[in-house]
């Protein structure tokens, strides 16, 4: 059952245990292999914030200890009220899990061009004539979701998922990142050997704009390296590229391992540098705080990229058919009549939680 309503002194202590819970989370990604077993499962997930990403995954880690659930990691997860729409029911005694999700209030002004000028809405105050209104975030609050494994329902059509033989890239995905690429004024260039760009797989340079890829690896590692490259000329500058290098060479290849899982490459040959030594060389920072800022970097710079890639990927963990389930339910209720029984389908959209 969805939680009961709370003051604002247990919302606040909730915040403060999930984020206590964050920061055990983020420093247990210390190693190389622990930070490509988290990015793995963000790409499942990926419609959703790094943090509350880690956050569904130490749940649910904790409840499949406990005996609560079947598999040892979530399908897909949904607020209560979304699998009621899906024709699902919350099983008794399943506990959701907490995730943050973001508190609003309307703000008002007449003066948009003075930052101070704007005020704080109350619940039903209307603005005043000539005034321009806004939603702005103010805060988190606790919400819950569910995985599918504690509901009960009919079964969820999987949307059709890409495979692949080993050695293998995905159906356009060269191209398509070879396009993104040229958009940011860059060329695309081949070489022989690793001889011919200094012993790497792939070369990025600021000056000339150019991106060089070896020839001489399987199609799946030259689209690897392919989307590392863009990475660093999405997320990086020359200056970030020598200063940071460390920083920057991880953010690269996470963005890269995130591109491959969710198209189902095998990320088994990914090599991720240990991260507790870059996490803890930036100054003014916490190790968690380098972290946690680098894998929310790494998840939005992903789903640009993914959501201009026309690719079959693999869902973000909504359950299939949530988006046309809502949007019926939507289209219905503003027409003031019943909604009528959901109907599966094919694809789900980001509900950004």
């Amino acid at each position: 059952m969805p939680s009961k309503p709370q003051s604002q002194a247990e919302r606040e202590a909730k915040v403060a245990e999930l984020h206590e819970q964050l920061v055990a989370s983020v420093d247990a990604l210390v190693s190389g292999d622990e930070w490509k077993r988290a990015l793995e499962f963000a790409a499942r997930f990926r419609a959703r914030s790094f943090n509350n990403t880690l956050l569904i995954w130490v749940q649910h880690a904790a409840a499949f200890e406990r005996g609560t659930v079947s598999a040892p990691t979530p399908t897909y997860v949904a607020g209560f009220k979304q699998w009621q729409l899906l024709g699902h029911r919350v099983l008794a005694g399943q506990r959701g899990y907490a995730i943050l999700a973001p508190l609003t209030a309307r703000f008002a002004t007449a003066q948009l061009a003075d930052p101070s000028a704007w005020r704080r809405l109350g619940r039903a105050e209307r603005p005043r004539a000539g005034e321009v209104v806004q939603s702005r975030m103010i805060g988190v609050r606790p919400a819950y979701v569910w995985d599918v494994s504690q509901t009960d329902g009919p079964p969820l059509l999987d949307p059709p998922a890409p495979k692949l033989l080993s050695g293998a890239a995905p159906a356009g995905l060269w191209d398509g990142l070879a396009d993104l690429v040229r958009r940011e004024r860059y060329s695309v260039w081949t070489v022989f050997s690793a001889a011919a760009i200094g012993g790497a797989n792939g070369r990025t340079d600021f000056t000339d704009q150019r991106v060089s890829i070896r020839s001489d690896m399987d199609p799946a590692a030259r689209v690897k390296t392919l989307a590392h490259e863009l990475a660093h000329i999405l997320m990086h500058d020359p200056e970030v590229a020598v200063t940071h290098r460390g920083i920057g060479e991880v953010e690269a290849e996470s963005v890269a391992l995130m591109i491959g899982a969710a198209h189902g490459m095998d990320t088994s040959d990914y090599t991720i540098p240990y991260v507790a030594g870059w996490a803890t060389s930036v100054a003014s920072k916490t190790p968690a705080e380098v972290v946690q800022a680098s894998g929310e970097r790494v998840r939005r710079t992903s789903v640009s990229i993914l959501d201009q890639l026309m690719t079959e990927q693999l869902g973000a963990g909504d359950p299939p058919g949530l988006e046309q389930a809502q949007a019926s339910q939507r289209s219905v209720g503003s027409a003031g009549t019943t909604r009528p029984p959901n109907r599966p389908a094919q694809r789900v959209g980001s509900q950004g939680l």
